[in-house]
């Protein structure tokens, strides 16, 4: 190290002191930033307009504090605003000219289209100038015939020989007269059809000035709608990048004739994500999307519909969904009740709510088999078997799955009996076998401990009023019994199948009905 280094080195510079006044002050401003960025809700990617704030007002009180540099640095941040304004006039004038160059690039479109039509209207004219001239000359024709007198009658009419043969038909159809009907039948069906296809392909003359008027009229209207469609969007489109996501959400569901009440903006919408301390954007487009359908008088198709019952469910917004169910503002489907269902599984604190909208929409929507399912998986068994009785569209196949699902003893008991009068649906005997041969062995021991506990006398009738079972699928029952501990209700089943009259030994067949004898 040389003499002079070592010099530099020795007198080095100390950092200023800074004293506790500007230290209180630049703490109060590091404290303000943080305080007012979080309170907008502010992210490292944030809002730049809200940043921009935020940093000028800290510059404005810099500025009032270091009165010794207030001059020069009035004089910095004026060009700093005056940067930034610029560079915002010149998004503005981009995002405006980048709208109007889509209108311009539909332009040529529009006029090979019009090119295009010009040529198949030029191709008409002459067909019917043809027309006209070949007319002309047969009226001229006409007219020179006429006045040299030599006029002749025409007769327009047509003679038939009836000596000649019916086309298609032999000598001996031609005399028939059935045959002859119809032949006529199908002449009659044939001019008909003839008729119609005149009137539907073909017009009269005088009218063709009349369509023309109206395909202009068409154009216009065409025309005035896209201009509005793209005004809208460009509303829309300012609205949304400027951060105003519910009045964007207001607008777009508002619209004229619905154009974006649709899956782009909804997409839209569901690409911003969240923003700390804000309602999600996308559930504030399904807020106004379904408060608005009735009054709209439009409905949201399935897939909205579903995408919004989701939206809701993830941002815990049960009690919106309930509102939009019950007031009808939805369009209800299979899936929506299936992912209800599922929110209720994964919360079970709102099970039973969840459980009553999907019992809403499967009824609404003719699924009956998951709508009693809703009603078992509440423990309302009573409401289930009225439900099962007034839409009658339960076939065997259905219950058996009910049960499977919703393995209940009381449901059971009301399936195996009588109900009102009427006659029961399912077999207890069977159900039992049914759970033990798919290895539902807890369900099926539960069924046998029911029976057990309720004696001889409820089994005996309950075996007596089974018109399902076979001598041989009872006897079945009852092996299962004592290989499963319940030896005294095996017992009371074989007794009772041997008490009852007309028991004969069982066919190889096996099908041997335990009521045959009271029927004979």
């Amino acid at each position: 190290m040389s003499v002079q280094e070592f010099a530099i080195n020795k007198h080095s510079i100390l950092p200023p002191i800074i004293s506790n006044y500007d230290k209180e002050f630049l703490e109060r401003m590091q404290r303000y930033i943080i305080m007012e960025t979080e309170r907008v809700g502010c992210t490292d990617e944030g809002p730049a307009d809200e940043y921009f704030i935020i940093y000028r007002n800290v510059f404005d009180k810099i500025i009032e504090h270091v009165t010794a540099y207030k001059t020069i640095l009035t004089s910095i941040k004026q060009e700093y605003d005056s940067f930034i304004e610029t560079i915002k006039k010149g998004q503005r004038n981009a995002f405006y000219l980048h709208g109007k160059l889509k209108v311009l690039a539909a332009e040529p479109t529009t006029l090979v289209y019009h090119r295009k039509r010009v040529v198949q209207l030029e191709a008409k004219i002459r067909v019917i100038e043809a027309n006209s001239s070949q007319i002309q000359m047969q009226l001229k024709k006409l007219r020179q015939v006429r006045k040299k007198g030599v006029v002749k009658e025409v007769n327009l009419t047509t003679t038939i020989n009836p000596s000649r043969s019916i086309p298609g038909m032999t000598v001996a159809e031609s005399v028939d007269l059935d045959s002859l009907n119809k032949y006529l039948h199908r002449l009659e069906e044939k001019y008909e059809e003839i008729s119609h296809h005149m009137m539907a392909k073909y017009i009269p003359h005088v009218r063709k000035s009349d369509l023309d008027e109206e395909k202009i009229q068409v154009l216009q209207r065409r025309d005035i709608a896209e201009a509005l469609n793209n005004e809208l969007r460009f509303r829309f489109n300012e609205l949304f990048v400027n951060g105003d996501y519910e009045s964007a959400a207001v607008f777009a569901v508002n619209s004229p004739r619905g154009i974006l009440r649709n899956l782009g903006t909804m997409k839209k919408f569901k690409d911003v994500g969240k923003i700390k301390g804000k309602t999600l954007p996308l559930l504030l487009f399904f807020e106004a999307l379904f408060t608005t359908s009735r009054a709209a008088k439009k409905s949201v198709d399935a897939y909205l519909t579903l995408e919004g019952i989701k939206c809701g469910l993830s941002e815990k917004r049960l009690d919106l969904v309930i509102h939009w169910v019950t007031q009808q503002r939805i369009t209800f489907s299979e899936k929506a009740g299936d992912v209800i269902c599922q929110y209720g599984e994964q919360n079970p604190y709102n099970m039973s709510k969840c459980l009553t909208l999907a019992q809403i929409i499967y009824n609404e929507c003719g699924l009956h088999k998951k709508a009693v399912l809703c009603l078992c998986k509440q423990g309302q068994i009573y409401g289930a078997m009225e439900y099962i009785h007034r839409f009658k569209d339960f076939s065997y196949d259905d219950l058996m799955s009910i049960i499977i699902i919703c393995p209940q003893v009381e449901l059971i008991n009301f399936l195996t009996s009588e109900w009102k009068g009427k006659p029961p649906f399912l077999s207890y005997c069977l159900i039992v076998l049914h759970f033990f041969s798919i290895g539902m062995k807890e369900a099926g021991l539960n069924l046998l401990q029911e029976l057990d506990k309720n004696g001889k006398e409820a089994t005996e009738r309950l075996m007596t009023s089974d018109p399902f079972c076979s001598l041989e699928e009872w006897q079945e029952l009852a092996d299962v019994c004592i290989q499963n501990g319940f030896c005294k209700l095996s017992y009371n089943i074989i007794s009772i199948l041997r008490s009852q009259e007309g028991v004969s030994e069982i066919p190889p067949d096996g099908e041997f009905n335990i009521m045959e004898h009271v029927f004979w």
